[in-house]
């Protein structure tokens, strides 16, 4: 076992191997299960059995989670006392008014759902430069890294605020109109980009390296980049009523398991693309590059045909931000040696990779599961071959046989990384390409 496995397996280990229990561990048990009984003794009329056994069982999820990474559970204690916060902020003289958005400066500037995604937005694209200024200017690096992953932090810890205040003012907006915020691209794009990042700060923690946060952060950029068009031109960060197909508890779970496998895809993709930049970096022929060109190139110009019919609104943006991507690119290819001395290992990265498509796999094979259920419930029929069905059986296909080569044929190296990145392709044509160039059962989701 060469030095970087084993420094692997004793990361892994250490990262399990918390069965000693603190008093914050007890105390952050007993206060999730405060919250839930509050939860279920409040609001227990407004639940049907399903959504009751939800909330129950969700509570020993969330202690093993806590247990298991204790940021997470300070993360999650953190994000409830200023969302119970912002509710109070929220209360007027007659009872919650929504107009105190307006006139509480904390909820203006910080709380209500639309200013702490603002916030997010904001703090992700100053993470990611700070991520690469660490790259750049080698002396600066763990400085810009830690500040990188502290504003990582505070994005995510916005995001989920402005997440669980959105649920909090849907319902102040009438019995009909409340849902759980995943119910349209605005709402599932900020759920996106929190949860990648999340997850991403978990796998930096493990393997104690930061530096594979300015390629992951990228795709975080790139789709806080979409959702403030979408906000913007779209006019997305309304709260709206649900439609009838959406009006389901089956929403609840399939959505957010779905967007794990999303989020972790994408994970793997980036890694994926920064292995490649490092096993390349001493290569000077342009004919050994051109893979690399040609991405660089599909990453520029994926913007303009994305812009295609629904995205023809706001056409300026998509050039400016197909610039941006094109400048990026280019500059990760021509620094390709200094970044990869900065990289990790190979086989970190490798790993990394492995990890990330298979908690993926593990949560799209559960959404699909669920979505088929749901769909049962809907329409009558568990599947209907609709066009978002088959590209989500063709998503899943493609990590199955990645899977597969990997564990019993031995994929490793610069083949399997080029099969992350075509995978991101194919997932991200099944998340928005479907909705944008196809119709069927699920046509609500359209730009």
């Amino acid at each position: 076992m060469n030095t970087a496995t084993t420094t692997l397996a004793s990361s892994a280990n250490g990262s399990l191997n918390k069965s000693r229990r603190t008093p914050w561990d007890w105390a952050f048990a007993l206060l999730t299960v405060i919250g839930a009984t509050v939860a279920l003794a409040l609001y227990h009329a407004s639940m049907d059995g399903y959504e009751k056994a939800i909330l129950v069982g969700v509570v020993p999820a969330v202690v093993a989670l806590g247990w298991f990474w204790r940021r997470l559970a300070t993360l999650m204690v953190v994000v409830a006392g200023f969302s119970l916060l912002a509710i109070y902020l929220y209360q007027g003289p007659s009872g919650s008014d929504l107009a105190r958005a307006e006139q509480v400066f904390l909820l203006k500037y910080f709380l209500s759902s639309q200013s702490a995604i603002l916030w997010m937005c904001m703090l992700f694209f100053m993470a990611t430069a700070f991520y690469w200024v660490g790259f750049i200017k080698a002396d600066w690096a763990p400085a810009f890294d830690s500040l990188g992953s502290r504003l990582t932090w505070v994005a995510v810890t916005l995001a989920l605020i402005g997440t669980m205040v959105r649920w909090f003012e849907s319902h102040q907006m009438g019995p009909d109109i409340g849902h759980i915020p995943v119910s349209n691209l605005y709402e599932v794009f900020v759920m996106f980009c929190w949860m990648t990042a999340l997850f991403y700060l978990y796998y930096e923690s493990h393997y104690g390296t930061k530096s594979m946060g300015a390629f992951v952060m990228l795709v975080v950029s790139a789709a806080v980049g979409f959702l403030i068009w979408y906000a913007l031109v779209r006019e997305a960060g309304t709260i709206q009523p649900l439609v009838p197909a959406l009006q389901s508890w089956w929403m609840k779970l399939h959505v957010p398991a779905n967007f794990i496998g999303y989020g972790t895809f994408s994970i793997a993709a980036m890694v994926a693309f920064a292995y490649l930049i490092k096993q390349s970096a001493n290569e000077t022929h342009w004919v050994k590059l051109a893979p690399l060109w040609l991405l660089g190139m599909v990453l520029c110009f994926e913007p303009l045909v994305f812009r295609r019919g629904a995205m023809e609104a706001g056409a300026s943006y998509w050039i400016v931000y197909a610039g941006i991507s094109a400048l990026i690119a280019a500059g990760i290819l021509r620094a390709r040696r200094r970044i990869a001395a900065r990289l990790p290992a190979l086989e970190v990265m490798d790993d990394v990779m492995y990890k990330a498509i298979a908690v993926g796999f593990a949560f799209f094979t559960i959404a699909t599961v669920l979505g088929a259920l749901w769909a049962a419930d809907a329409w009558g029929g568990y599947w209907s071959w609709d066009p978002k069905e088959t590209w989500a059986l063709i998503v899943w296909l493609n990590y199955a046989a990645w899977l597969h080569m990997r564990l019993m044929k031995g994929l490793r190296g610069a083949v399997s990384a080029w099969w992350a990145l075509v995978g991101l392709g194919v997932t991200t044509f099944a998340f928005l390409g479907v909705n944008m160039f196809l119709s069927g059962l699920h046509s609500y989701g359209e730009l």
